[in-house]
């Protein structure tokens, strides 16, 4: 069953969002060579303490740490550690979440370390993004799941790949629905696959976490010993972009966005809902 929201529910669920918001800028500015990712866990959560939240990702599924930190190959569900330094030329994709007064926000991004990524790199993570937000802007009313899927896989196809062949979209993990849980119906896949259909049709009070996950190399995963960090099978690097999204009357609202999505949105002809707590 998928959740529907109220307003008034999805204004909540815009203040667990801005909390992301505040965590990915803390990290992100944290995300320096000669950082660890434990020092990244530390930095989100004094900022969950700072406006009250809560972390949805410490103890889910005994998850031990309050964000996800993936180091290069690691594809999703890195865990923090004193043991991973971050060097120059690395990248990271840092996936965290917020409970405020019972509702979710979850959001992810691709970091640069220091300096000297190559061209193919920052292609990744950039199509990897924009992909997310073409996404984002077929949700809308009278759209079915799978034209969220669609977009997502189109961008990424018609994207030339700098030393040729095909970005990999990694097939075991994908969005979500999110609201009074983190993880919720229905599950989002970031390409068509005819065998599930259509899914169903997108109407106000919908809110999804769209996630996709690309690498420069294959669309196949496996689970480290820890039975969380995510790899890809040819060690080739990904990178994994995310936003929480809630469908109203008036358009999408990127709930995870400082702006709502206002800026990205208007590339893509689509106008953003107005911020209910603006």
């Amino acid at each position: 069953m998928v959740q529907i929201k109220t307003p008034e529910q999805i204004a909540k669920m815009r203040a667990a969002g801005l909390v992301v918001a505040a965590i990915h800028a803390a990290t992100r500015e944290a995300a320096v060579p000669g950082a660890t990712t434990r020092d990244l866990d530390e930095v989100a959560r004094k900022v969950l303490a700072e406006h009250g939240a809560k972390s949805n990702f410490l103890g889910y599924g005994g998850f031990p740490a309050t964000i996800c930190t993936s180091v290069n190959d690691v594809v999703v569900h890195g865990i923090p550690s004193d043991d991973v330094v971050l060097k120059d030329g690395d990248i990271i994709s840092i996936d965290c979440g917020a409970i405020v007064d019972g509702w979710h926000g979850d959001a992810a991004y691709t970091a640069f370390v220091g300096s000297g990524h190559s061209p193919e790199l920052i292609e990744l993570s950039r199509v990897t993004e924009e992909s997310m937000w073409a996404g984002i802007a077929a949700m809308k009313q009278g759209n079915r799941l799978v034209d969220i899927s669609r977009a997502i896989e189109t961008y990424i196809r018609r994207q030339p790949k700098p030393g040729g062949g095909r970005y990999g979209i990694i097939e075991d993990y994908g969005g979500h629905g999110i609201g009074t849980e983190m993880h919720m119906d229905p599950h989002l896949l970031n390409y068509v696959d005819r065998r599930r259909g259509k899914g169903p049709k997108l109407v106000p009070g919908f809110c999804l976490a769209i996630e996709p996950m690309i690498s420069l190399g294959t669309p196949k995963t496996e689970v480290l010993s820890d039975d969380w960090t995510v790899i890809t099978t040819d060690g080739t690097w990904s990178s994994h972009w995310e936003h929480s999204v809630a469908l109203t009357e008036q358009g999408p609202l990127v709930l995870t966005a400082p702006d709502g999505g206002r800026a990205k949105l208007a590339e893509y002809g689509v106008v953003a809902a107005p911020d209910p707590l603006a």
